[in-house]
């Protein structure tokens, strides 16, 4: 693994918040290292920062002091756009709730980052095709979101979060809203997918038995990262 570059480096990463005369220390130069092909299963109780470390590790919010680095490109020392283009081009993000777009079909919203990103459209269609169809959606490119089943909407947004082959792929919660088998399902296609894209995952999950189908499993003590 040490011949391979890290997808994602946190070095030192340190966030903290003020809650009154009270000081929070969510992160205390907390390290990670993340490498292609790699699923990480984020573990720890609520409100001890999860959200916190995706956050800063999707460049949604800075960090106070430490490093972040993608794809070997350090993020702090690029501007807002630069940032707003790592995301684009290098990360993947799916939640708890799926936030498809309401208008718009299944194979519109895994189209519509693409067109962003510069993609033409054809080329964004066959790739929207080729990740539904592989998320057993051939038969719902056209329905709307509304018409979908829970399971059928967070599938759509996996495939959304692939669209632009990020090499990052960050999911908070992505299986929490759905039933036990659904969340199976969702959860067997998530792992394959990355798998077979290459890409390196970190997922946040309170489920124990999905964590442990994951490469390895880390949580939050007292603002580090360590082993679960």
């Amino acid at each position: 693994m040490s011949e391979v570059a890290p997808i994602l480096s946190l070095r030192g990463v340190t966030r903290q918040f003020q809650s009154g005369e009270e000081t929070l220390h969510i992160l205390r130069s907390a390290n990670l290292e993340l490498y292609p092909g790699e699923i990480v299963a984020l573990v720890a109780p609520s409100g001890t920062g999860k959200s916190t470390l995706l956050h800063i590790a999707g460049l949604l919010e800075p960090p106070q002091d430490g490093d972040v680095v993608i794809a070997g490109q350090k993020a702090h020392h690029l501007s807002d756009t630069g940032r707003t283009a790592l995301r684009r081009d290098e990360i993947g993000f799916v939640y708890q709730f799926h936030h498809l777009l309401a208008e718009f079909t299944a194979l519109e919203n895994v189209v519509l980052p693409q067109l962003i990103a510069g993609v033409a459209l054809r080329a964004a269609e066959e790739r929207a095709k080729e990740l539904l169809t592989r998320f057993g959606l051939a038969h719902r490119l056209n329905a709307l979101p509304g018409k979908l089943s829970g399971g059928e909407q967070q599938r759509t947004a996996i495939a959304r979060a692939l669209a632009n082959r990020p090499r990052l792929l960050l999911a908070d919660e992505p299986t929490g809203n759905l039933d036990v088998h659904t969340s199976d399902v969702v959860f067997d296609e998530l792992l394959r997918m990355v798998r077979h894209e290459g890409v390196a995952a970190l997922i946040a999950t309170h489920n124990d038995a999905l964590a442990a189908r994951m490469d390895h499993t880390v949580t939050l003590r007292d603002g580090q990262i360590v082993p679960f």
